[in-house]
């Protein structure tokens, strides 16, 4: 399937799916050797290598939790050049006052929020795609 570059069919099939489990992000000091595949996601810093991770893995490596989180997949396969759609969930989200992390796979976006926050945004994404349909 080829990516979607149109931010209004963008918005009308993302269709959020909520991932099971609570998910944190950590900083894994220099140094420290974290398994590759109990890494969800990562981006290396001048601290260390900040990693999103299945919450019970982190804590069996005595990373501290630095946010516990849900993490929420919009299936769209969203065109990595695309412009809005970053903007739109985050608005919507930060509209109903829910803070959103965002990382961008090469087919997916990935929207991390508070772990207690999960229903109510999955409700606000769903809220915005039927706006736009």
């Amino acid at each position: 399937m080829n990516p979607i570059s149109d931010l209004a069919e963008s918005l009308r099939t993302m269709n959020p799916v909520l991932n099971p489990g609570t998910y944190v992000f950590a900083s894994v000091k220099h140094g420290v050797s974290i398994e590759p595949e109990l890494i969800l996601a990562s981006i290396r810093e001048s601290e260390g290598l900040s990693v999103v991770m299945n919450e019970a893995a982190a804590e069996n490596r005595n990373l501290e939790p630095l946010f516990r989180c849900a993490w929420i997949t919009l299936s769209v396969n969203s065109d990595l050049q695309s412009v809005g759609l970053t903007a739109a969930f985050a608005t919507a989200l930060g509209n109903a006052g829910i803070s959103c992390n965002v990382f961008a796979g090469a087919y997916h976006d990935h929207i991390f929020v508070p772990v207690d926050l999960a229903e109510k945004a999955m409700h606000e994404l769903r809220s915005l795609q039927e706006r736009v349909s």
